[in-house]
């Protein structure tokens, strides 16, 4: 029996851990929820988060031993399973740290992506490390199988590697729903109302609500919603007093959108289990009465446009007639804060993607492939400041067999880059224009006569040299 070193796993970070940031980002972790750290190593997470005001108390057998073990609104399991080498004990760990969880377990482990040259030396289901620790490396389909096998639950991928596990369902579909409900945007004043002047500081919380979910919330939904019927009598009357200064088209703008957001989630939950209506929260129920004749009618819209996402023909047709992203002979390519403005069928077709392997870190441009069904996360970590920024590393998930490929470009000599980034963006990205202002001075230097010469940055910078040019921030400039 080899003896393992787990203790040496235990790195010192300079900034919370992946996944208590991704919990922090999908709001999961706040100063309203306990945390509890199971493994905890050297403590970082401890330390920042209490820093930051959320209660955080953690274990670990070698670091932190006399610490008892205790129940919390969220319990972290971070990259401990993966150095277990015995798997009684790493279902046992995993079993333990879910019964202290009282709202969401987060289970994370290494997966064989992130793993360039991995030890040759194997040990029970993994491999020995130089330094004589045990390394259990996963696929993300494997890990998510085992998280569920072992629990009896349904778990959500957060991101390659990370994945929640719920402790209600309905927990579970409001996160889920959460994934897909793109941001308000703000609603376009047009006419003077002298209700409207008088109560505009207490109707602003209603505006919002109503621009975010396209309805009128349930009196428990708002908490200023006391303050509202005391000054106008209903939230009805609120309505109709916005609905006097602001434009229809906010209106009707706030509805679609929302209306497509939940067909797209409820076209995602046929890969697990649909729930139940009775199994929505609140909200979600709300939405579904305000939005749809039934839950089954809802449900059916959402069946047929998870069909069209599978019909590569129609995904090739929007990818052609899409007015947002870089088309190309084989893709269309979209900066990921232009993603909720395409078609709701290419959402979805993205969504596939993203509901198998959770939010892809760094990854900033998404590559729609039209005529296979894969989607890939393609990391520009240079996206703003360099007018050309290199490929870091893509990550590609083939939809039909989900096994990741994952290839770094960090170290190439001569990396893949990018041309006419505004042609990733939406209209309204604040750097569009002036990105498109680089594109047209390029062009009336003639950089882009040949194409297939520039698409990598030593064909870019013979073209550069050819020309006579130097491209200096976003300016094109002659050569000294």
């Amino acid at each position: 029996m080899w003896s393992t070193a787990r203790h040496r796993t235990a790195i010192q970070r300079t900034g919370l851990s992946r996944p208590i940031q991704l919990a922090l980002a999908d709001g999961l972790i706040s100063v309203a929820t306990s945390v509890f750290d199971y493994g905890c190593g050297r403590g970082g997470d401890l330390a920042r988060l209490n820093s930051q005001g959320i209660a955080c108390r953690g274990w670990d057998p070698v670091h932190l031993p006399a610490s008892e073990k205790h129940d919390a609104d969220v319990v972290n399991l971070g990259y401990v399973i993966n150095v277990i080498e015995d798997l009684t004990e790493r279902e046992e760990t995993l079993r333990a740290a879910w019964q202290l969880a009282r709202s969401l377990l987060i289970v994370s482990a290494r997966l064989e992506t992130e793993v360039r040259q991995p030890e040759s030396l194997t040990h029970s289901d993994g491999y020995l490390t130089r330094l004589g620790t045990f390394q259990k490396l996963y696929q993300q389909h494997e890990l998510k199988e085992w998280i569920d096998g072992t629990l009896g639950v349904t778990s959500v991928s957060a991101a390659p590697g990370v994945f929640y596990a719920f402790r209600e369902e309905s927990q579970r579909q409001s996160y889920l729903a959460s994934r897909f409900r793109r941001q308000a945007r703000a609603p376009r004043i047009g006419r003077s109302d002298e209700l409207y002047e008088r109560h505009k500081d207490i109707l602003h919380p209603l505006l919002d609500f109503l621009c975010a979910r396209g309805r009128l919330p349930l009196e428990q939904e708002l908490p200023a919603a006391s303050s509202i019927i005391a000054a106008v009598g209903s939230l009805q009357r609120g309505f109709r007093v916005l609905r006097d200064v602001i434009e229809d088209a906010s209106w009707e703008e706030a509805t679609e959108h929302r209306t497509q957001d939940l067909l797209i989630y409820l076209a995602l939950a046929r890969f697990s289990r649909r729930p139940r209506y009775s199994e929505l929260p609140d909200d979600l129920q709300a939405d579904i009465h305000a939005f749809f004749t039934s839950y089954h009618a809802a449900c059916e819209l959402a069946d047929a446009m998870l069909f069209s996402a599978g019909d590569m023909k129609m995904i090739d047709h929007l990818c052609r007639r899409s007015k947002i992203g870089k088309r190309t002979p084989a893709a269309l390519y979209v900066h990921e804060t232009a993603l909720a403005e395409l078609d709701p069928i290419l959402r979805l077709y993205e969504g596939c993607a993203r509901t198998f392997i959770g939010s892809v870190e760094g990854a900033n441009v998404i590559k729609l492939h039209r005529s296979a069904p894969q989607i890939s996360y393609l990391s520009y970590p240079e996206f703003e400041r360099d007018p050309h920024p290199a490929l870091r590393a893509s990550l590609v998930v083939p939809l039909q067999s989900f096994r990741v490929d994952v290839r770094h470009y960090d170290t190439a000599q001569n990396p893949p880059i990018l041309h006419r980034k505004e042609e990733f963006l939406a209209a309204g990205h604040p750097l569009r224009d002036k990105f498109a202002r680089l594109t047209a001075q390029e062009e009336r230097f003639g950089l882009y006569e040949q194409p297939s010469h520039i698409g990598t940055r030593d064909g870019w910078l013979t073209t550069l040299r050819k020309k006579h040019v130097l491209v200096r921030g976003h300016r094109v400039v002659c050569a000294p």
